[in-house]
């Protein structure tokens, strides 16, 4: 195309709006896929949040009887139950913090992993 008069060849018809067939095969596709993975990947944050949340409040000598602070640290003992104690620090302080964040970065790693595996399926 030389030339503003020339004719668009006939083989190569002009569609602008038309995403390539792989695309849209693959949103269809893995629609579901994407979805679960955005379903574990959240829920991994806000269990995350939740014991960052708590190791903060602590750290900042929340007031124990609020109930905000206690719906927090209740949330935060039963995901990091399993986590109890595995330090034994003589700093109450650096205790909260090992053991809460142990389960938060936990949180994190598999839940991330789980959803990027998800997503390449």
């Amino acid at each position: 195309m030389n030339s503003p008069q020339e004719p668009m060849p006939l083989n190569d018809p002009y569609r602008p709006y038309d995403p390539p067939q792989e695309t849209r095969r693959r949103s269809r596709e893995g629609a579901g896929a994407d979805r679960t993975a955005l379903v574990i990947h959240t829920i991994a944050d806000i269990a995350a949040g939740f014991l960052g949340l708590w190791i903060l409040l602590y750290l900042l000598d929340a007031n124990q009887g609020n109930v905000f602070v206690g719906f927090v640290q209740g949330m935060a003992d039963w995901l990091a139950g399993w986590s109890q104690d595995i330090f034994t620090m003589d700093i109450e302080g650096m205790r909260v913090f090992l053991n809460y964040g142990l389960a938060a970065v936990i949180y994190l790693l598999l839940g991330h992993g789980i959803a990027a595996w998800i997503r390449r399926l």
